[in-house]
């Protein structure tokens, strides 16, 4: 048994299969903005148990995620 193959040997490597990030960028980005609502609605209490620092988390989140769409779609106008 051999583990690797001559380059005339080998079979072409296959087409990359296109793909929609924008899909996986919206959810993720949309559970943040759930995450920072919720953080705002409780903010007090998380504040008094010491977990203040989960606001500037989800703005970051939200944040990262709004990056994260405009390059998707510069890629995706690229692309084309």
């Amino acid at each position: 048994m051999r583990f690797w193959l001559s380059e005339d040997e080998r079979r072409p490597d296959p087409e990359p299969v296109r793909t929609d990030a924008r899909k996986a960028v919206l959810a993720g980005t949309a559970c943040w903005l759930v995450a920072l609502a919720a953080v705002v609605v409780w903010r007090e209490p998380l504040d008094e148990a010491g977990l203040g620092w989960l606001l500037q988390a989800a703005i970051v989140g939200v944040a990262l995620g709004v990056i994260a769409l405009v390059v998707v779609q510069l890629r995706r106008r690229r692309a084309r």
